[in-house]
Parts: structure tokens; sequence; C-alpha cells
């Protein structure tokens, strides 16, 4: 079993791509509203501050910011991960998959990269901003629809992202 070294830092801000299992659905984006009830179900029981996320069609970016003394992010992605699959159909899965009570929709893990400072925060942010249209997706990052970019007070349609 594979044995992950995450740094234990709490209340670290935090950068996340989590992809689904099969990366030629669009699952996220169809079933939108599920990942936000699972979400928001999640914060309510475990909270945590959002300071950008963005959903693509098979896999989505965010940066959170963990409460002072806490830095179970593992536990939040799991909730959110198996809140969402609970009302979806099965997708392809092995016996590990079945093993662990797994529905096989989403990569088992998730990447992560502690943000270390302001300049490492604003690239990040940016990332998750400009992710879409780096992904030919729309043309401006205010085109897209599930992303935090709208609520943002940084962003100003037509800045210089690049």
């Amino acid at each position: 079993m594979s044995r992950y070294l995450r740094p234990k830092v709490s209340g670290a801000c935090v950068f996340f791509t989590v992809n689904l299992a099969d990366r030629r659905h669009d699952l996220l984006v169809r079933e939108i509203d599920l990942l936000r009830e699972a979400v928001r179900r999640t914060r309510a029981e475990r909270p945590f501050g959002i300071e950008a996320w963005v959903v693509l069609p098979d896999h989505l970016h965010c940066i959170w910011q963990m409460p002072t003394g806490d830095r179970d992010y593992g536990t939040r992605w799991r909730l959110i991960k198996s809140r969402f699959s609970r009302d979806l159909p099965k997708g392809l899965t092995r016996a590990s998959h079945d093993r662990r009570q797994e529905r096989g929709l989403w990569q088992r893990r998730f990447w992560e990269h502690h943000i270390r400072d302001e300049a490492d925060f604003a690239a990040h942010l940016r990332y998750c901003w400009m992710n879409p249209v780096k992904h030919g997706l729309v043309d401006h990052p205010e085109d897209w629809p599930f992303s935090s970019v709208h609520r943002d007070a940084r962003f100003k349609p037509g800045m210089d992202l690049a």
C-alpha cells in the first residue's frame, strides 16, 4: 500500500487537482449541482475556506484555506468524492474498487501543493482562472460558468493573466 508523506501543516493554504478516473467524461459539469451539494455538505461538517475553484468536464482545481489547527483535507476530499458519486451509476471497477466500496468514478488520489507565499498563491489563482482557456473551452476566463472567477473581486475582465 502506498504511503504518502504530506506536510503536517495545520491551517495551510493548499492548491488541489482532482481528476475523474475516465478523463473522457464530462460528468463534473453535467452533474455540477451534485458536486456543489457534496461540497456544501462537507463544508458544513468540516469547514474550510475556498479561495478559488474551477470545475472542468473531467477534473477540477481549487485553493482551500484550511482552518487553524486543522490539516485533514484528505477526509474532506473522501467525503466530497463519495457524496458526489453515491447517486450516480458506477463506473468501470476493479476488484480493488469493490473491496473499498468505491464506484470507480474518481482517480483514487489527488494532487496537492501547499502555497508558500503571495507569489505562489497568485500563480495558482491565475492557473485556476486560466484553466478553461488553456483547455480550449472558452476564450476568456469569465466565459466559463463553473469558476469562482465570477465572485472574485481580484479578477477584472480583460486583465492580463499571462
